[in-house]
């Protein structure tokens, strides 16, 4: 009488669809952790003891160089009001923040021309500072 079994059950586990869902979830991370630098202009901010908070502000930036930008493109003084102008259609304007941040090597006329630029505009604007 023959009474073993004919099938044997395989004890082995394959570990590289494991490895594949790791190697997946890590490039997954790594792009995300890359995107999300939402201020992509490197500045050193001055110091402030107070932050005020706006919602949906639209970003003006000042860099060390003294290139202007608007919500991360680069503009000039000159086309500041322009391309405000630009991103402010179909909002109103009662409501628009400008956010101002400002390398802190950036002589402070500079600063204080986007002040007026954004005073002539009727736009209210607050100055952006590291803790």
């Amino acid at each position: 009488m023959n009474l073993r079994s004919r099938s044997k059950v395989k004890t082995e586990f394959s570990m590289s669809s494991m490895t594949d869902l790791v190697f997946l979830l890590l490039i997954f991370f790594i792009i995300t952790s890359t995107m999300i630098n939402p201020n992509a202009i490197k500045l050193l901010l001055p110091s402030g003891k107070t932050q005020t908070k706006a919602p949906d502000p639209i970003e003006v930036a000042i860099d060390k160089d003294l290139n202007v930008y608007v919500n991360g493109k680069i503009s000039s003084y000159e086309r500041l009001p322009l391309d405000l102008e630009e991103v402010l259609k179909g909002k109103d304007r009662e409501n628009v923040t400008l956010a101002l941040s400002s390398d802190r090597s950036v002589p402070f006329e500079y600063p204080v021309r986007l002040m007026g630029i954004a005073n002539d505009m009727k736009l209210r604007m607050i100055v952006r500072t590291k803790k």
